[in-house]
């Protein structure tokens, strides 16, 4: 089985359900999004869910990729930077619980923390305060770090810092990694298309991105999208919600409807566990068909769940339902 190393802002997820979205609009947080806060934010939200039922687990788009990853078994690495503090200590150990090479930086901020307001159709919007996963720099990385795998999957809420960008998917070039990318929110994407579209046509093999990414990237609907995206690099993503996902990798395109889920929960994670199947799928060498089917398992599992940590007895169904699709 080939190995996965992802890189990615090392965040905790604290997550919270919320009856109505009213306190979205009191914390200026548009719903559906990802917007990055100060400590006098995160000190409001505070404020605000005091009492009321919160969940912690381990966090960042990368970072549930990985998990998930682990739980079936790939044995992946993740790359990220944590402070010095009870937060990050929970952080690190989880992922090695779980089976994940942490290779963490450290400093004096204070550890990363993503608020997660779940809505109750199930959408999630995120306050994320980076505090040390935002110090993470080129200067941190090495080439020894990526000796040894053959994937680099990279969250696009790292695109801000260009050199960091640039010297990893480069030092991964040089290891003989394919360099898989997620866009990760329409909002990065708008903010970061150019360097986006840098990165996509020079470095980037896989690019992972749900519909309203590829607009902000292409300004096309999802079938239109896909072709743009997929002229650019080797195998292009396009999640498309209740309506599935599209895949394209030279003339062979694929196209999956969604399971009907009655039963949503939260939304957290849905696109890091769909590209947490399609790697894993990939790993494995299994046909493009048979990646997008596993991808669709693993979304429709996690949103039957609040946050992104799911029970074993859930990851056993998982992987039965996996074993029965590889049979047919």
């Amino acid at each position: 089985m080939d190995k996965i190393i992802g890189m990615g802002n090392a965040l905790v997820d604290v997550l919270v359900k919320i009856d109505d979205d009213s306190l979205l609009g009191k914390l200026h947080l548009p719903k559906g999004s990802m917007q990055l806060i100060q400590e006098a934010t995160l000190s409001e939200i505070r404020k605000y869910t005091s009492g009321m039922k919160i969940h912690r687990s381990t966090g960042g788009s990368a970072g549930n990729t990985v998990c998930a990853l682990a739980a079936l078994g790939a044995n992946p690495g993740f790359i990220g930077k944590v402070g010095q503090d009870e937060t990050g200590a929970f952080f690190g150990d989880t992922l090695r619980q779980c089976g994940v090479n942490a290779l963490l930086a450290t400093c004096d901020l204070p550890s990363g923390i993503a608020s997660t307001f779940i809505s109750t159709d199930g959408e999630r919007t995120f306050g994320t305060y980076l505090g040390a996963a935002a110090t993470l720099r080129a200067e941190d990385l090495s080439r020894k770090m990526f000796a040894g795998y053959n994937y680099l999957y990279i969250e696009g809420y790292l695109l801000q810092d260009h050199d960091l960008m640039l010297r990893a998917v480069q030092l991964a070039k040089e290891e003989g990694l394919q360099v898989c990318l997620d866009m990760a929110s329409y909002n990065v994407v708008e903010a970061e298309r150019d360097f986006f579209d840098q990165l996509i046509v020079k470095y980037v093999d896989i690019v992972f991105a749900n519909e309203s990414e590829a607009l902000a990237y292409t300004g096309k609907a999802p079938h239109e999208a896909l072709e743009e995206i997929a002229s650019k690099c080797s195998i292009a993503v396009v999640k498309t919600g209740k309506e599935g996902s599209l895949v394209k990798k030279g003339t062979e395109v694929i196209q999956l409807l969604s399971c009907p889920v009655d039963n949503v929960l939260d939304t957290t994670g849905a696109g890091d566990f769909y590209a947490a199947g399609f790697m894993y799928g990939l790993t494995c060498s299994y046909s493009l068909e048979k990646c997008v089917q596993i991808s669709t398992i693993l979304a429709t599992a996690v949103i039957q769940e609040v946050g992104t940590t799911l029970p074993a007895k859930k990851w056993d169904e998982i992987k039965l339902n996996i074993e029965s699709l590889l049979q047919v």
